[in-house]
């Protein structure tokens, strides 16, 4: 049986074997899915023993998805934009690196969330891994506008430069901002920063929602429950990041085996088992 595993630190939280192995059961695909704990200065001695041990490739999460890319020879467009990866696969060849977020992003803002990004202002908040992962496949959707927040602004600047050319391809206005005035009413609002993993206050003003706003947290459960509650406060549409979570397992899913799962099988049955509506 072919052998994954989600690794990170922590990652005892990870809900990627439960839909993993939902896939597994529903496409026929023989494969074990577990967790695996690295330890912060040993991530890439820790994968490379998985591998050496058999196994067929990983997903990678906090806070290793920077580190993650320089262990492939071989990588996808969209982790090469990124500069970050969050799915590993170990090949005969050699290994390969990809980064499925961005991907699963915006296929639940469109599939599960019904938003159709073409013409919209977006704001993203953060600009580390997650938010270096999404920003790519964001711009394909063509919105009008789209600006980078961070509390470091140098780092939402190199972000945004190595996006221009896609932006400008896309016909997408792309800027980086700071945190305390990034802009106002946009349509969407994607936290991809650490402050709800860190229950750290809300990074941005309220004056970025309007009515009927979509508001993002990428993060799921009680982390992120108090995006949420701001959110829905000041008259947004909350939403938090479980579907995202399912669709980029869904990705992978097919780097990995070459099958595409359905999803909204997996997302009912890990809402369920969460208590999330």
């Amino acid at each position: 049986m072919d052998r994954y595993v989600v690794a990170g630190n922590p990652v005892e939280h990870s809900q990627s074997p439960f839909i993993h192995a939902l896939f597994a059961r529903a496409t026929g695909e023989a494969l074990s899915y577990e967790r695996l704990l690295c330890p912060m200065d040993a991530f890439a001695d820790c994968v490379r023993r998985f591998a050496d041990e058999g196994g067929r490739g990983c997903n990678v999460t906090v806070p290793f998805k920077f580190d993650a890319i320089h262990l492939a020879a071989q990588r996808s467009r969209r982790a090469e934009l990124a500069q970050a990866a969050n799915v590993l696969r170990f090949d005969a060849a050699g290994w390969y690196a990809d980064n499925t977020d961005g991907a699963g992003l915006a296929r639940d803002l469109s599939a599960n969330a019904g938003l159709a990004l073409h013409g919209r202002r977006v704001l993203m908040v953060g600009a580390g891994g997650a938010a270096s992962g999404a920003l790519g496949p964001l711009i394909e959707a063509r919105p009008a506008e789209l600006v980078v927040a961070n509390r470091t602004l140098e780092r939402a600047h190199a972000l945004v430069q190595r996006h221009a050319e896609l932006a400008q391809a896309h016909g997408v206005v792309l800027a980086a901002a700071g945190l305390e005035a990034p802009g106002e009413a946009f349509d969407l609002v994607v936290n991809a920063s650490a402050s709800s993993l860190k229950g750290a206050a809300i990074p941005v003003p309220a004056t970025v929602l309007r009515a009927g706003t979509l508001a993002l947290d990428m993060m799921y459960g009680p982390p992120a429950r108090p995006f949420l509650d701001w959110a829905a406060a000041h008259g947004a549409v909350g939403r938090d990041g479980l579907g995202m979570l399912v669709e980029q397992a869904a990705e992978a899913f097919f780097v990995w085996r070459g099958v595409r799962p359905q999803t909204p099988a997996v997302l009912a049955a890990l809402r369920q088992r969460l208590g999330s509506a």
